[in-house]
């Protein structure tokens, strides 16, 4: 079985504990290689590598860091079919999907990053008569970078890339769920000629290392993408630290299809946000709230479409729907289908585990599920998911639909379909939610602030937005 290693100060190393915990894939049930188990010690050891990097790399010129950062991506792209074969076997997701999406993303962050750092600047306030005033933005120093499981290398990279142009040294922790592209990137900074302790990757368990990273003293940035719980004990551990936190949480997200709406262009982006990767995207539309007129025409194309979707090995260019992350998982996606059965809900299709014929037979996979019937405030309805399922319901005012869009605790992102722009721009200012698409689903420009509101998180991530939570900003004023 492969085993993967830590990444610290520059080299390849095992855990101090000579422990290791076992990776599986999802598509297959089993284990396939073997990841450390970390603890407090890995952590000590490359906080200390950052530490002693940080003096020269804080002061390379942005265009030597850029540099290595471009060498970095361009790396990424000579080894996509590895990395994205990797991703798949790792979390799940169908390959392509992985080459032609999240790949080229985790591509996209680097280079973005390092060059946006040649094009940082700062503000001037000058004080007729009297003084001017001017910013200096200086790196933070050592900061952590903890990534979930769902993307695994496209998330990872979207932290790691802001820190480390911005001048940082990096104390990282992949999700132990899915740590092997993270393990394949550290191969790739060595060729790339990262100087030593810049980054440093620390694999295992979220409350030794997780917890680890939060509590250390010299690091004094926390990003964190993950769930709302898990973001909830950083904020505890560290507030009292006064560490700078960026945290993206857990989302609970409307779609609103108006019935003037494109219909076509409609139901298949509703697919997508419905079922892509498994529907284990934070920005996924779980409920789908139709005006009333087109509620039926919706419900039977929507469901003629889903039960077409082909479900199997993740390896297939043919398959559509892979395998859910973990076995965990899969039996909280289990659970709630449960839940809304009990809450009222009739499933209209899926609802059930799927076992693939083959080498997949055993995976942990479930049918695209689609179910109405539900109040909006039930728990189905509250809760993040996670998974392959959506809720259907019909509304018949804009002010009905508001209510329902914004009736949960979270707010990362909605949709909105409508042909008509005046009541887009309206329904975008009043729905709660870090972001809005109209007429269009994970359409993103790396300029912009990405983040949520209520328990979605807190700060933004993104463009100047993350550079500017990675450095700390310095007012000089100057008499004239």
């Amino acid at each position: 079985m492969k085993k993967i290693f830590n990444y610290i100060n520059g080299k390849l190393v095992e855990p101090i504990s000579g422990k290791y915990l076992d990776n599986f894939d999802p598509s297959t049930g089993k284990a396939y290689s073997h990841c450390p188990d970390s603890d407090e010690r890995d952590v000590e050891l490359a906080t200390q590598a950052a530490l002693q990097a940080f003096g020269a790399w804080s002061v390379l010129a942005p265009e030597k860091r850029s540099r290595i950062m471009l060498r970095i991506a361009e790396l990424i792209e000579k080894n996509i079919d590895e990395l994205a074969e990797a991703e798949s076997i790792d979390q799940g997701k169908p390959k392509w999907l992985a080459k032609n999406g999240e790949i080229p993303r985790a591509i996209s962050n680097i280079r973005f990053f390092g060059t946006a750092i040649e094009h940082f600047a700062s503000e001037a306030h000058p004080m007729p008569g009297h003084a001017i005033n001017y910013t200096l933005r200086t790196p933070i120093g050592v900061v952590g970078c903890i990534s979930p499981w769902n993307l695994p290398l496209y998330l990872f990279t979207w932290k790691i890339a802001p820190a480390l142009a911005s001048g940082n040294c990096v104390v990282a922790k992949p999700s132990e769920i899915t740590p092997m592209t993270a393990y394949l990137l550290a191969q790739i900074c060595i060729q790339a000629g990262l100087p030593h302790g810049v980054l440093n990757i620390v694999h295992g368990l979220g409350e030794k290392v997780g917890s680890a990273i939060t509590l250390h003293s010299q690091i004094k940035a926390i990003s964190f993408t993950g769930g709302t719980k898990t973001g909830a004990e950083i904020a505890r551990l560290a507030a009292p630290m006064f560490k700078k936190l960026s945290l993206e949480l857990g989302g609970k997200n409307p779609n609103i299809i108006f019935a003037d709406c494109n219909f076509d262009k409609m139901l298949e982006e509703t697919l997508r946000s419905s079922f892509l990767n498994q529907g284990e995207i934070c920005l996924c539309g779980s409920r789908i709230f139709i005006e009333r007129s087109i509620y039926n025409k919706f419900k039977n194309a929507f469901i003629e479409k889903v039960k077409a979707r082909v479900i199997g090995d993740p390896l297939f260019d043919t398959t559509l729907v892979g395998a859910i992350a973990s076995k965990m998982h899969f039996e909280k996606v289990m659970s709630y289908i449960e839940l809304a059965k009990q809450e009222g809900g009739t499933v209209l299709c899926g609802g059930n585990q799927v076992n693939p014929e083959g080498r997949c037979s055993a995976g942990w996979f479930i049918a695209p599920t689609v179910i109405e019937g539900l109040s909006f405030d039930c728990r189905t309805n509250q809760e993040e998911i996670f998974g392959p399922v959506v809720t259907i319901a019909p509304f018949d005012t804009e002010e009905e639909v508001l209510m329902f869009a914004n009736s949960t605790e979270f707010g990362l992102a909605a949709t909105i379909w409508t042909e008509n722009l005046t009541l887009a721009h309206r329904m975008a200012a009043e729905i709660k939610s870090g972001i809005v698409w109209i007429n269009c689903w994970l359409l993103r420009d790396l300029r912009t602030p990405f983040g949520g509101v209520k328990n979605s998180g807190v700060g933004r991530e993104g463009g100047w937005e993350a550079m500017r939570f990675f450095t700390e900003p310095k007012n000089v004023c100057i008499k004239l």
